[in-house]
């Protein structure tokens, strides 16, 4: 006989699952750039959109505030923030020496099936770019560097670099259209491919080095840009 006690502790058991569940879809959303800076969330849209109550939705923004991927701006309601020049900056030089050496390690362990994996994603983003869906070409992009950081075989080093993704996945929008135009990411990510075929580890690491630099001037210029119009006056 199943008593009302088992069934209460059925529901506790289950309600941290979804819990982390919503947690984990709104955080790969927001490395995805799937929110840009100074997008507004609010529980009933997230929890409408998720197909969930208000509970889990709720409890996920919090959980998303407190690790500053999120900003309170009204009761039930949550702010995309925009990095300024001195987060950008460190989180930037963070990127550097962590995906870099992720993307080191990784051409030891790489294998023809995941250049081949590597090869397909580039495809999508490059149709996606010619295509101008920016959005699309942003979701393949986390794809794409997080298939070449799991070869790493650090799980640690990856969680890490996940969170920095966390903070700057927003602002990755402030790239387009100019990185679609110029191509910079395809060029880093061409060389990266190659310097995986060959076992370079050095040149895996240049290229990854060189799209997280390429980025890093759009995004400050974009930054600045931002600055200087809320400084002009009317």
């Amino acid at each position: 006989m199943i008593t009302s006690t088992q069934f209460v502790a059925e529901d506790d058991r289950q309600q941290p699952r979804l819990g982390d569940r919503v947690y984990q879809q709104i955080k790969e959303r927001l490395i995805r750039g799937a929110h840009g800076p100074g997008d507004k969330l609010t529980v009933r849209a997230l929890a409408e959109d998720l197909g969930v109550s208000s509970t889990p939705a709720r409890d996920a923004i919090n959980r998303l505030v407190l690790e500053g991927a999120l900003v309170y701006a009204g009761p039930k309601t949550v702010i995309v923030p925009f990095l300024d020049a001195q987060a950008l900056e460190e989180i930037t030089l963070m990127r550097l020496a962590l995906e870099g050496l992720a993307a080191e390690k990784a051409a030891a362990r790489v294998s023809g099936e995941d250049i081949d994996l590597l090869r397909e994603t580039q495809l999508r983003i490059n149709a996606a770019l010619d295509q101008r869906r920016y959005a699309d070409a942003l979701w393949s992009n986390k794809e794409f560097h997080f298939a070449i950081y799991r070869l790493c075989g650090m799980p640690h080093l990856l969680a890490t670099i996940e969170t920095l993704w966390l903070r700057i996945g927003a602002s990755f929008n402030d790239l387009y259209p100019e990185f679609a135009e110029a191509k910079y990411g395809v060029h880093n990510h061409m060389a990266a491919m190659e310097g995986l075929a060959e076992g370079d580890s050095g040149a895996v690491r240049a290229a990854i080095e060189s799209d997280i630099r390429d980025g890093y001037r759009r995004l400050k210029r974009a930054d600045r840009e931002r600055t200087s119009a809320q400084t002009r006056p009317d």
